[in-house]
């Protein structure tokens, strides 16, 4: 399938490529230049190449576009993955260069399960970096908040508190009337977001965030989307002991809005509350009934929208 296997660490100014079976790595700017110059050098090998990269909070992301667009595979490794099976090789330091040579190894004893990364539209990525940037000013927000109720606080240490409460209120007013904005000018967007409604717990501020932070709803299925979220159970077993079950991993920011709508839908007197009351009725404890409660909404989320997409799409008879 692919006839060699390039890693590349990325860093704020510079990455590092490495290929298999090669000790030598080359390192170049992380710049438009230099990404010209790294396809340049390695133009005789790129073609049947598959180039494993780790996410690095964005800073992989111009080589990313630029790659992809020159029609060369990518795959955006979990770096948590990656540094476990650097450390199985035996390998217990950590620089660039054994990074970029682990992540081509990585490549070549993975390539079968592993994804090339697909860009998403202009529209997603930027409503994501809109959600995200939301959901970091409402935690700012209850900081702010918490700080401003705290006892014996100076009364210019609270008008501080006030004002950047006002500030921080503000800029989320804008920041919703964008995403707002950009969902309501695509059809696709407005119609997934009237099917996540549907959900008892589900608004329209939730059904927003799912769908800037999880755009692979209704692409995979129920054992995927929920391993994605971070809430499949997965189970503790040795021997003759068992132990409980655990979930783990997964997309946080996805599992603290889904924890919103679960609390309002086990309030609910509709089957998705039935189903939480059961739960608690058979000794579940609160938290597994709700982590329970919050893997059947994103699964049932995931269905409707592949159901909803696939009626969109289909022809009329």
């Amino acid at each position: 399938m692919y006839q060699n296997f390039i890693g590349i660490d990325m860093s704020k100014e510079t990455f590092t490529v490495g290929q298999h079976n090669l000790k030598q790595t080359r390192e170049f700017n992380n710049t438009l230049f230099g990404f010209k110059q790294f396809c340049l050098e390695y133009q005789d090998l790129l073609s049947g190449s598959l180039i494993v990269l780790e996410a690095t909070g964005g800073y992989e992301m111009s080589l990313v576009r630029y790659l992809i667009s020159q029609g060369i595979k990518v795959h955006r490794a979990d770096a948590r993955k990656v540094k476990h099976f650097i450390r199985s090789l035996g390998n217990h330091a950590k620089t660039d260069r054994i990074d970029a040579v682990g992540l081509a190894q990585y490549g070549y004893e993975r390539h079968s399960r592993l994804e090339c990364f697909v860009l998403q539209g202009i529209n997603q990525e930027e409503l994501q970096h809109l959600a995200q940037r939301r959901l970091d000013l409402k935690q700012l927000l209850v900081q702010e908040k918490n700080r401003l109720q705290a006892p014996d606080k100076n009364q210019t240490i609270k008008k501080t508190c006030e004002k950047l409460i006002q500030t921080i209120e503000a800029q989320l007013n804008i920041l919703e009337k964008e995403i707002e904005s950009i969902i309501e000018s695509s059809t696709d967007m407005k119609k997934k977001r009237e099917i996540l409604q549907e959900i008892e717990g589900i608004g329209p501020t939730i059904a927003n965030y799912l769908l800037a932070l999880l755009p692979e709803l209704g692409q995979i299925n129920r054992k995927q989307i929920a391993s994605l979220v971070g809430l499949a159970p997965h189970p503790y077993e040795s021997g003759k002991q068992i132990g409980y079950r655990k979930t783990q991993g997964g997309r946080q920011s996805v599992r603290t809005i889904l924890f919103m709508g679960a609390m309002t839908a086990a309030r609910s007197r509709g089957k998705l509350g039935d189903f939480y009351r059961q739960l608690i009725a058979r000794g579940k404890k609160k938290m597994v009934a709700l982590t329970a409660l919050m893997r059947k909404m994103i699964v049932m989320a995931n269905a409707k929208i592949r159901d909803g997409y696939q009626l969109m799409t289909s022809p009329l008879v």
